[in-house]
C-alpha cells in the first residue's frame, strides 16, 4: 500500500491543477453508477440494427454489477485512500462504500472489453474512456490503484461473459422476445 500512496501523493503535488481538476471531476461521470453505459445499452437495444450490442453490454454490465458490487467488493472491504489520508482536499463528495474494485472504473472497463471482444469498431473510443475514468478515481484520490486495477481485470471478465453468453444464446428467450415485441 505504501507504494500506492506515493503514486496517489504523486499525483496530488505534480499533476494538480485547476483545469486537470475540472477534466478530471468531468471524466469521473462516465463511470458514475454505470449510467452513461446503461444508458447507451438501452439505447442500441431500440435500434434493431444495434440490438446485438446493446444485449451484449446490458448482459455484461450486469454481470460487473454481480461481480464487483455483489462479491468483491464486500468480500475485499478495502478502505479509501481519502479515508485514509485526510489532508488531501477532495475535488468530489468522498465516496461511502468500498474501495476496491473501482465501481466507476469497471462500468467503464466493462463495455470497453465487451466492443473489443465483440470486434465492434468503438472498443477503442470506449477503452480511451475507461483508461481516463480509472485514471480520474486516482486523481479525485477515491481509489488505490489496485482499485482501477481490479476493475480492468472484472470488466475483461464480465465483457468476455457478455460476449460469450449472446454468442451462445444463453441471454434468456423471454428478453429478446419481449425487445422484439414491444420495440420492434
Amino acid at each position: 500500500m505504501s507504494f500506492e500512496l506515493a503514486y496517489l501523493n504523486f499525483i496530488q503535488e505534480n499533476l494538480r491543477s485547476p483545469f486537470m481538476d475540472q477534466f478530471m471531476v468531468f471524466i469521473t461521470k462516465f463511470g458514475e453508477y454505470g449510467l452513461f453505459w446503461i444508458l447507451l445499452s438501452v439505447g442500441l437495444l431500440i435500434k434493431k440494427s444495434t440490438r446485438k450490442w446493446g444485449l451484449i453490454l446490458c448482459t455484461a454490465l450486469v454481470i460487473d454489477i454481480v461481480l464487483l458490487n455483489g462479491i468483491v467488493k464486500p468480500l475485499v472491504a478495502r478502505t479509501r485512500p481519502c479515508y485514509i489520508n485526510t489532508a488531501i482536499e477532495l475535488l468530489v463528495k468522498a465516496p461511502s462504500g468500498h474501495s476496491f474494485p473501482s465501481g466507476h472504473a469497471g462500468a467503464c472497463f466493462t463495455a470497453a472489453f465487451a466492443l473489443l471482444i465483440g470486434k465492434n469498431k468503438y472498443w477503442a473510443p470506449a477503452m480511451i474512456l475507461a483508461v481516463l475514468v480509472g485514471f480520474s478515481r486516482n486523481y479525485l484520490y477515491v481509489h488505490w490503484p489496485t482499485d482501477v486495477l481490479g476493475a480492468l481485470v472484472i470488466g475483461m471478465i464480465a465483457g468476455f461473459i457478455g460476449n460469450f453468453m449472446y454468442i451462445n444464446h444463453l441471454i434468456p428467450k423471454f428478453i429478446t422476445n419481449t425487445l422484439e415485441k414491444v420495440i420492434g
